[in-house]
């Protein structure tokens, strides 16, 4: 009875994970939509992130009813997290996203993993295992296929440096997310939204970056929409949607299960954005791809043999286990 019912707890487990991370990949391409006409990076944002908030908010103060005093000492840990894990990294993307592909944008993000093993390295003095290194060399690797840098055409810098800030809001996020908190993950995903939402009103009200509102409509797999739907679509199923999915999969399978199944948010997101944008990979992108994948998961994997080598660091710096409050970033 028991392994039965561990068995359709771990089956609820992948539907939901693998469901969010579908959820997760429809933002770069519905963002694009709007990007292409006439929306900033930062409108899109706004109203994606404010919007999740404002929906995820009733479960936010539910769970934090009678908890108030128990919480307010970790409040800077969740303002951290909305500034790095949410505006960072979601402004970061949509930024890389104008001038990239989805594709190239979103493994560019995900090199945030990477940069969390060089700050674990730089801090612990604790060098990192085999496994670890290979899938910095592989990403890198991987990286200089998907910018196709002995091309002919130069990659967009610009585009590039956004993926990049985008990687380190990941970072942020896997580093914050992994802190001991009593927060509860519902609320610490709430409330992150929140300070995120709060940071990029700032942002666009003190000139940091455009604020622009384009056009009412967008052109998805060739077909004229509202530009409501596309927003709707940011705010309800690629972000509030998404993240409660995320949250209530990984508590069933746990968050370095949850994590790995994470990947296959690449995979969505490029299908998504060759069906409704015609964005192809092509061959090398594609073999890039598949190598900055593979490095994360040997980055995942040598992070997890180091934890078992080295327990004194698992509490709070590597990449084990991190609370489910938010096992994506996009």
């Amino acid at each position: 009875m028991m392994v039965e019912t561990i068995r359709k707890k771990v089956g609820s487990g992948f539907v939901l994970v693998i469901a969010s991370c579908l959820f997760f990949a429809t933002s770069g391409t519905f963002a694009k939509a709007l990007i292409t006409a006439g929306w900033s990076p930062l409108a899109v944002v706004t109203v994606r992130v404010g919007g999740a908030a404002l929906i995820l908010l009733p479960w936010s103060l539910g769970t934090l009813r009678g908890r108030w005093a128990e919480i307010r000492g970790h409040l800077g840990l969740v303002g951290g997290y909305g500034l790095l894990g949410i505006a960072a990294a979601q402004l970061g993307y949509f930024g890389a996203v104008q001038r990239l592909d989805v594709a190239v944008a979103l493994l560019i993000e995900y090199l945030g993993i990477v940069l969390v093993v060089l700050w674990i390295w730089l801090r612990t003095r604790v060098t990192p295992h085999a496994y670890t290194l290979l899938g910095v060399a592989l990403s890198i690797a991987g990286l200089a296929l998907v910018l196709q840098i002995l091309g002919a055409a130069a990659p967009d810098v610009v585009g590039v440096l956004w993926g990049l800030f985008a990687a380190i809001g990941m970072a942020g996020h896997y580093l914050l997310a992994a802190r001991p908190t009593p927060v509860p993950a519902v609320a610490f995903a709430g409330l992150g939204l929140t300070a995120g939402f709060v940071l990029l009103v700032l942002a666009g009200v003190l000139g940091v970056v455009p604020f622009v509102v384009g056009g009412d409509s967008v052109v998805l797999g060739g077909s004229q929409l509202p530009a409501w739907v596309a927003l709707a679509e940011l705010i309800v199923i690629a972000a509030a949607a998404a993240y409660l999915m995320g949250i209530a999969g990984a508590r069933r399978l746990g968050s370095t299960l949850a994590s790995f199944v994470g990947l296959t948010e690449v995979l969505f997101a490029v299908l998504i954005a060759w069906v409704l944008l015609g964005e192809t990979p092509g061959l090398i992108r594609a073999i890039g791809g598949l190598l900055i994948l593979g490095g994360v998961v040997a980055v995942r994997m040598g992070e997890m043999r180091t934890v078992d080598e080295h327990p004194e660091i698992a509490a709070d710096d590597v990449l084990v286990d991190p609370e489910p409050e938010a096992v994506h970033a996009p």
